[in-house]
């Protein structure tokens, strides 16, 4: 089975202590129902500078990364298949899915 770097995009946190602990638990479910494909479940992303040849731009480019997880699947279909449950989709954020190569 290959691995695959789920990268999210925007999104946000949710405001209040009730609403961030359905968020929480919400992140919890969808991480429990990935069960045994959940090889990393990732962190989420503060600051970022972007580095393009001489050139250093804060910000992190025009779509910067707020998180990422890593799973395992058969392909990249079913990869994306599992990111459709992502809870950052619900706050209007995005996944990325990239297939990782071992390459060492």
């Amino acid at each position: 089975m290959a691995k695959y770097l789920l990268v999210y995009h925007g999104g946000g946190m949710a405001e209040g202590e009730e609403a961030q602990a359905a968020s929480m638990a919400a992140w919890g479910a969808w991480f429990e129902k990935l069960g045994p494909a959940l090889a990393d479940g990732g962190k989420p992303c503060g600051q970022a500078k972007t580095i393009s040849g001489d050139t250093v731009s804060d910000g992190g480019g025009a779509n910067p990364a707020t998180g990422y997880s890593v799973i395992e699947a058969d392909s990249l279909d079913a990869a994306a298949g599992l990111a459709k449950g992502c809870p950052v989709l619900q706050s209007g954020g995005s996944v990325e899915v990239a297939e990782t190569f071992d390459v060492m």
